[in-house]
């Protein structure tokens, strides 16, 4: 059985009962589904209009000086969503084709609705970097307010590309470095995913030495001032095309970043078997902890009613004040749960509104009278089943991936 056949059968037999069981993908959205095991890892380019994000595409494709390069211009040309994957042939096709197959990574979007479907495209190239990878080309970000109105939830179609993203390149013009509040909500999307993120200061040999040097340092703080980190950003400069400047000074460390940025991709390539098996132990620890917190509240529940009746006083209360009834105090009774992840108790009240306590079960006086108990199958996943298969995948192949069967 190869790596990817045993990450979905661990993941479908010890961690998903539970994640279903406690209906996790109703208040994480970034729910696991069993068919992404088996997805390649996609690069996703965000960034404001007319920053080379298509240019980037065509470049890395080698479509530029083909027939089949996508659309370029100084106007704002890309307002659809598009995802770029392998074929035989070159070919375009509408967001309603991709979706179609629910058992695709991209079968869920179309609960976005018809309006994002219009604003969603497939392309298919014969590329050799497409074998290895699917890349997503975004609309820009506008900072017009009237450019601002979509007919769709941008916001959350962004969210939900984010999530799927092995790595993503935020691309900017040094011409105009508009930071305006889409961006900053851009932003706030990207929280949490920092590891994945990569900044690009595109077409820098548009600009003198002196402005670039400008232009990076307000850059620099500006991202700074956005992503509230106190690392500084690290910001890969150059002209990610084939017409570069080859005559501006700074020609060959355009080149260098070129190669590091390349490199940067590359890994994500070479270590998706393993980023997939760590994804899923994180996935794992998180479905574990919002089990663990529904098990809290209903044990603090069951302690504190002084009948067999339903309290509707103390049930509200224990909901919209976890802190004061010990909810949290009792979840971090387990050994394994941090104080840095307790959970956000607005979003819990939010979840039970549509998801009411009482229909679920504690976790040891009910589902755990069953065989096999899924706490013990999802503590099984995370403590041993999953760190031995990333050993024994490291051991069989030194640390390196070429193929998913490797």
């Amino acid at each position: 059985m190869s790596t990817l056949q045993n990450l979905s059968s661990i993941y479908e037999g010890n961690v998903k009962p539970l994640e279903m069981a406690y209906k996790y993908s109703n208040i994480y959205e970034e729910s696991l589904l069993g068919i992404n095991v088996y997805t390649k890892p996609i690069l996703l380019l965000i960034g404001p209009w007319s920053t080379g994000k298509t240019t980037i595409i065509n470049y890395l494709l080698n479509l530029k000086t083909s027939t089949y390069a996508l659309h370029t211009g100084a106007e704002p040309t890309t307002s659809e969503f598009y995802v770029i994957q392998h074929g035989p042939q070159y070919r375009m096709f509408k967001g309603m084709q991709l979706v179609s197959d629910q058992r695709t990574t991209f079968g869920s979007l179309e609960k976005f609705g018809q309006d994002f479907l219009e604003h969603l495209k497939g392309v298919e190239v014969p590329s050799p970097l497409l074998e290895q990878i699917t890349i997503v080309d975004t609309p820009g970000i506008m900072e017009n307010k009237k450019q601002q109105r979509r007919s769709y939830p941008f916001s959350d179609v962004l969210q939900w590309f984010i999530q799927s993203a092995s790595i993503i390149f935020l691309v900017f013009d040094p011409t105009k470095l508009e930071m305006g509040a889409e961006l900053e909500h851009v932003y706030s999307l990207l929280k949490g995913h920092d590891s994945k993120v990569r900044m690009l200061l595109n077409k820098a040999d548009t600009v003198s030495q002196q402005e670039l040097m400008k232009v990076h340092g307000t850059l620099f703080w500006g991202l700074a001032s956005f992503t509230h980190t106190p690392e500084p950003p690290r910001i890969y400069v150059g002209s990610f095309w084939l017409n570069t400047i080859h005559t501006h000074p700074l020609a060959q460390f355009f080149l260098d970043e070129e190669k590091l940025l390349l490199q940067d991709l590359n890994q994500v390539i070479e270590n998706q078997i393993e980023n997939k098996i760590a994804f899923v132990r994180s996935h794992a620890i998180k479905v574990r902890l919002h089990a663990l917190t529904i098990d809290s509240f209903l044990q603090v529940y069951y302690e504190k009613r002084s009948r067999l009746f339903y309290d509707n006083v103390l049930y509200s209360n224990i909901i919209e004040e976890p802190e004061k009834n010990n909810v949290f105090l009792k979840l971090l009774e387990h050994s394994y749960v941090s104080k840095f992840d307790l959970p956000n108790k607005k979003k819990y009240a939010n979840f039970f509104k549509t998801n009411p306590l009482l229909e679920f079960q504690l976790l040891q006086n009910r589902l755990c009278q069953l065989l096999p108990c899924p706490l013990n199958n999802i503590d099984e996943a995370i403590d041993k089943l999953l760190p031995q298969l990333l050993n024994r995948f490291k051991t069989r192949t030194n640390g390196f991936c070429i193929n998913e069967n490797c």
